[in-house]
């Protein structure tokens, strides 16, 4: 995932922003029972696969050089974490 948001930075604009929008895990990994199950069956499916939290993908923005980042939690299990060029 950091590749693809590094990737992303690097097209953006001076204060552009990206916005992910998934039924991303609660950082405590205990609400959101669908990102949860969601997260499970990647495991299941895929080798190393997972799903990821909002705290994850925060810091793989600020990694890639977004310097402002923020998580709305969205009805139902989506949310969404926008980072600002």
């Amino acid at each position: 995932m950091g590749l693809l948001i590094r990737k992303a930075y690097e097209a953006l604009p001076e204060r552009g922003a990206l916005v992910v929008y998934e039924a991303i895990i609660d950082d405590d990994r205990c609400q959101n029972v669908f990102g949860l199950l969601m997260s499970m069956n990647m495991l299941i499916e895929t080798a190393g696969g997972f799903d990821y939290t909002c705290a994850d993908c925060c810091g793989w923005m600020r990694d890639a050089g977004f310097r402002e980042t923020r998580v709305e939690n969205l009805v139902g299990p989506d949310s969404m974490v926008m980072g600002v060029k």
